[in-house]
């Protein structure tokens, strides 16, 4: 039986809070390209390399994280996942070089992994009564939003303030300050059958690898890591050095918006105020629809979205057009991911197989983030990311038509 039939219960408010401050500070990472690489004279691909290796990180990280989370308990792990991201935070403020920056996202990375959806949206899910389960996913989930629509703001802010390294040890005591939540981060209950309950990590895991459609979900979320680590990395500098000028005396410059680095700020976080609703309207479908569609249609349109972006000039008015139309997609596949991942497979290993399926996700954000400063450096632009992103936009959009949205019950060894 669930805990409670309401959708907002204690669980999915701190959740929400703990989610908000790790995605504020990991979504304003791109913000700190140029000032870092023009401090240090580093390539555009040395600090895109510690952005993919953070994003790497957190993919090894988050089964790793689940799993420690369903043996010890949800708030251990993120206990350890906090004091980890602050350690990775203040050791990079001390890194003068790319390899000691490179190093230092490691910690970074499994910090967001253990404070990050894969163990909250598991201790969500299993506190969710199961009518409710959808959408409070969607609410988490709406809460990493909440925490890209001012994260690269105030980080551009603080380095109007501060310089870099002051920035990242503010944002460590913030991520450290989420620790107070953990009273509320407590599961009285598990939605788990008594089948579910008796079969072994071991068993289920060999029990997805065996089944196709637990691999063509874990193919199908290469892309989205591919495309949103990509934009937040290198978005803002992209903006800021190919966006047209901003008419003086227009609409953004009367709200104080008149260079294009602050531009590129304000397009990630247009992106997640419109995450938000896109989120939370794809937990609503999730209720009604099969799921499998429903992320076939989100890849889809986000391949159209990326296509005709590039294909247009790059203005203020087309920077802003496509990140509404984007930030509306964004996130919007996570609910419905996890929520499949619940459906097939219970919620009793959901944290493990979520973060199994994660790892993709970030190997995808890995390549996205790297291949974008790799590519700039080679060729001045950002045009073949850009096409790569939308063809494997467009085989995940494939990839998860032949997916069975039908649950197959534990079958437990002799």
């Amino acid at each position: 039986m669930p805990v409670s039939a309401r959708l907002f219960t204690p669980v999915l408010i701190a959740g929400c809070c703990i989610i908000v401050v790790n995605f504020a500070i990991r979504a304003s990472f791109g913000v700190f390209q140029i000032p870092i690489a023009s401090e240090f004279g580093w390539l555009r691909a040395d600090f895109s390399l510690a952005i993919a290796i953070q994003n790497l990180a957190w993919g090894i990280g988050q089964p790793i994280f689940g799993a420690l989370a369903e043996r010890m308990g949800d708030r251990l792990a993120v206990v350890l996942g906090a004091l980890t991201y602050a350690a990775g935070l203040v050791l990079s403020s001390f890194a003068v070089t790319p390899e000691a920056h490179w190093a230092m996202e490691v910690l970074v990375g499994f910090g967001i992994a253990g404070t990050g959806f894969g163990v909250i949206l598991a201790v969500v899910g299993r506190t969710a009564a199961p009518e409710n389960r959808s959408m409070a996913l969607a609410v988490v989930t709406a809460a990493g939003s909440a925490g890209q629509v001012f994260g690269a703001p105030v980080a551009e802010w603080l380095l109007g303030l501060m310089p870099w390294q002051s920035v990242f040890l503010v944002f460590a005591g913030a991520i450290l300050c989420t620790l107070v939540l953990l009273p509320f981060l407590k599961s009285e209950a598990s939605p788990a059958t008594k089948a579910e309950l008796e079969e072994s990590l071991g068993h289920i895991l060999t029990r997805a690898a065996k089944d196709p459609s637990f691999t063509l979900i874990f193919l199908g979320f290469f892309s989205c890591g591919y495309q949103l680590a990509f934009i937040t990395a290198h978005f803002p500098a992209f903006v800021t050095e190919l966006c047209g000028p901003i008419a003086t005396g227009g609409i953004l410059a009367g709200l104080g918006i008149t260079t294009t680095s602050a531009l590129g700020a304000i397009s990630i976080s247009l992106i997640g105020v419109m995450n938000i609703v896109g989120t939370l309207f794809a937990g609503w479908l999730g209720k009604r629809y099969q799921r499998k569609y429903l992320l076939a249609g989100i890849y889809t349109l986000r391949t159209i979205v990326a296509g005709t972006f590039i294909l247009m000039p790059i203005t203020p008015a087309s920077v802003l057009l496509f990140s509404a139309l984007m930030g509306g997609l964004w996130l919007a596949t996570v609910p419905l991911t996890s929520g499949l991942i619940a459906h097939l497979y219970g919620m009793r290993y959901m944290g493990t197989l979520y973060g199994i399926v994660f790892l993709s996700h970030q190997i995808g954000g890995f390549m996205g983030v790297w291949l974008g400063g790799r590519m700039y450096d080679i060729y001045g632009n950002y045009t073949l990311v850009w096409w790569i992103g939308v063809g494997v936009g467009a085989f995940s959009a494939l990839v998860h038509l032949p997916i069975r949205e039908r649950r197959a019950a534990p079958a437990l060894p002799a």
